[in-house]
This record gives C-alpha cells, sequence and structure tokens, in this order.
C-alpha cells in the first residue's frame, strides 16, 4: 500500500520538531534491517532520509548519485555495507543521534 502524501508530510513535519521521533525512526530502520526485515528496513530509512536531510544533499555528502541510492533503497534494492553505513553515518550526524549496538 502506497503511502499518502499527507502521511508523509506528517512524518516530515514531525521529525523535525521532535529529536526522539528522529531518534526512534532511525532506530526502527536499523532494528528492521538487521533483524532481516530489509524491505521494512529500506522503507523506514527512506522516510528517515526525506525527513531530515534529503536525498539530493545526502547523495552529495556521500559522493554518489541521488538516483543511485534510491535504486539502492528501493525496494529491489540491495546497498552494500559500506553503502548502508555511510547512509548511517550522514544520518546520525544529521538526525544528532549515536546508535550503538547491544546484543539481546
Amino acid at each position: 500500500m502506497a503511502l499518502t502524501r499527507a502521511f508523509l508530510e506528517t512524518v516530515y513535519e514531525r521529525a523535525q520538531l521532535d529529536g526522539a521521533f528522529r531518534k526512534a525512526l532511525l532506530t526502527e530502520a536499523v532494528n528492521a534491517y538487521l533483524g532481516g526485515d530489509e524491505a521494512t528496513g529500506k522503507a523506514v530509512l527512506r522516510d528517515v532520509i526525506n525527513a531530515t536531510v534529503g536525498f539530493e544533499p545526502l547523495a552529495a555528502e556521500l559522493g554518489k548519485p541521488a538516483k543511485s541510492l534510491h535504486r539502492m533503497l528501493g525496494p529491489s534494492g540491495n546497498p552494500s555495507t559500506a553503502n548502508f553505513f555511510a547512509i548511517l553515518r550522514v544520518l546520525q550526524k544529521r538526525a544528532g543521534v549515536k546508535l550503538t549496538v547491544k546484543a539481546a
């Protein structure tokens, strides 16, 4: 099911105003992705990107074409480990979040 424009705008607006929400959104994306639910992880990661930095500025910071980022985070995309963690580094910096790994 496609997300509505109103939903995407709501996520964007809340992420702009609420640091805890940005942190939770990024944490959820990483947990889903690393937990084996790559589709959800990539979808939420796209939401984080759109709500924080945007694809064009992210691409410029990473030195990659924005179209490549869209493809690698799309439903059939498969980002390399290096690309995935490069994206996370930028998002952590932009969202003001520092993620750590803990064994469950």
